[in-house]
């Protein structure tokens, strides 16, 4: 879930994610459907800056989503990417959905090794409507 808060700490806006991760490569194996009921909601509000569309880790795949958001000045996308599914594809796929929806991409990413082994990619980025990292 991705939460908004106004100036004032009420709640704005919430996203609850569509798309549920589940990946199996050798020891790794992950099904978030199995803890997580998905939501069915696509979420864009807007802003003093302009319309931002709100999305969750693995949502970051399926660019239809970002598509049915509208013009968004701002789309972001908090994640936890695993090591291997984020050096192989997060930078790729954030410069992506910036280029074909033209408008910057926040993605804050959670790095490190967890204590139940769990290793996430990481590198936190913007992105602006060219596809360049700012």
């Amino acid at each position: 879930t991705t939460l908004v808060f106004d100036p004032d700490g009420r709640e704005a806006a919430r996203y609850d994610k569509i798309h549920l991760f589940n990946f199996a490569k050798g020891d790794e194996s992950f099904d978030e459907a199995r803890t997580i009921r998905p939501g069915d909601t696509v979420v864009a509000f807007d802003a003093p800056f302009g319309r931002v569309g709100l999305s969750v880790c693995y949502d970051l795949r399926f660019p239809e989503l970002y598509r049915r958001m509208g013009d968004c000045a701002l789309i972001v996308v908090p994640s936890a990417f695993t090591y291997t599914t984020g050096r192989a594809h997060w930078e790729t796929l954030l410069r992506a959905r910036a280029v074909e929806n033209q408008c910057y991409v926040l993605a804050a990413a959670q790095g490190g090794r967890h204590e139940n082994g769990r290793r996430t990619w990481g590198h936190s980025m913007l992105i602006d409507p060219w596809g360049e990292i700012v």
